[in-house]
């Protein structure tokens, strides 16, 4: 990478970016890995993780650059936050469960945020995760102070209020305000996800891959009827998910 970025010689498209351009590359990046692991295939992770871990080497090198830190200072830094977040395996203190560890790591890492001088409780949750993943974080963290629905039969009922009004907004033609009101049923799911302790985003992209899945039967369904789907209708595609449903119940 510091070759790649060196003025005299290097890569001109390399030496153009920024933190800023490759933001979303990292981001894609970590969403290829997550696919990969989605999809079982190690041989296919293998090379993904080295695409985000070029990821990690980019921004070092940027930063070194600017005499901020290299990529050794982000290693030593992981390396120090994981001694620190699990003094019962390097310290003294006794043998933690699970379930104790996930309560203790949450302390420590209050206790981080407050040496930022981060006061308020959402602070730190980044702006730039995906909006429903972020939601799910902005919900825990609310949550840990009492901030929370007390059953889950209410966060339901809350849902069932959002579809209401959303409804409302759709009969008065208000676009702004549907567009509020989904908004609110979106941050309402990720509650029921973080109630039901469901990564949402991993939910939706099962969800989205049975879709494909389907929708490829449909599609090889009516190659063999000659026809294809912009030739077919809606009556002829919804028998044929059905009978995409019923074959995948069948197989198992």
């Amino acid at each position: 990478m510091a070759r790649l970025r060196d003025p005299d010689g290097g890569c001109a498209w390399d030496l153009e970016q920024t933190f800023a351009t490759i933001a979303p590359y990292t981001v894609e990046e970590a969403y290829e890995v997550a696919d990969a692991i989605e999809r079982n295939d190690l041989k296919d992770l293998k090379e993904e993780l080295g695409d985000l871990l070029l990821q990690v080497v980019f921004h070092a090198r940027m930063a070194e650059e600017q005499g901020a830190f290299d990529l050794a200072d982000v290693a030593n830094a992981i390396n120090d936050k994981m001694i620190r977040r699990h003094p019962h395996v390097f310290g003294d203190e006794r043998y933690r469960t699970s379930g104790e560890q996930v309560v203790a790591w949450e302390v420590l890492k209050q206790k981080e945020r407050d040496q930022k001088a981060r006061t308020g409780v959402l602070d730190d949750v980044p702006v730039g995760l995906p909006a429903l993943t972020r939601a799910v974080k902005l919900n825990k963290r609310a949550a840990r102070v009492g901030f929370v629905w007390p059953s889950l039969i209410e966060v339901l009922d809350k849902l069932d209020e959002e579809i209401g009004e959303l409804k409302v907004e759709i009969e008065a033609g208000n676009r702004d305000r549907m567009r509020g009101e989904l908004g609110d049923i979106l941050f309402v799911i990720a509650n029921l996800a973080r109630e039901l302790d469901i990564e949402p985003e991993d939910a939706l992209r099962a969800t989205n891959a049975k879709f494909v899945r389907r929708f490829g039967f449909i599609e090889d369904a009516l190659a063999q009827r000659g026809k294809t789907p912009e030739q077919s209708d809606l009556a002829e595609m919804d028998a044929l998910w059905d009978a995409a449903k019923a074959a995948e119940r069948s197989a198992g």
